[in-house]
């Protein structure tokens, strides 16, 4: 059964800070890019961020640029979304997302956590 396990949502003041875990299972996800999607209360899902198998590339929506960083460590099967600076803007349910070809139409997703930044 394939996984996309996400932790570390939470409710954090404007200009704080939060770390997004996200565990794989089930797949060989070392190959797989993979990145963060979010979703805010009546918004469409949008992209944030994403890393090569490799971790050599990562990729960010402008929104975000210069204040979120992703990282994984394959031997652990896991990702993190290192948010800065949040602005009440970032409110959103955050997923997990991997895809062996594509990451801006990925295949799986987790089942999201919660991030609430309040003003």
């Amino acid at each position: 059964q394939v996984q996309l396990v996400e932790s570390g949502g939470g409710l954090v003041q404007a200009g704080g800070s939060l770390k997004l875990s996200c565990v794989a299972s089930g797949r060989n996800f070392v190959s797989f890019p993979m990145g963060w999607f979010r979703q805010a209360p009546g918004k469409e899902r949008e992209f944030v961020a994403a890393i090569s198998w490799s971790g050599g590339s990562t990729y960010y929506a402008d929104s975000v640029k210069g204040r979120f960083t992703v990282s994984r460590d394959n031997a652990k099967n896991t990702i993190w979304l290192t948010m800065n600076s949040l602005k009440p803007e970032d409110t959103a349910i955050y997923y997990c997302i991997a895809d062996p070809v594509d990451f801006h139409t990925p295949y799986y997703w987790g089942q999201g956590t919660q991030v609430t930044v309040s003003s």
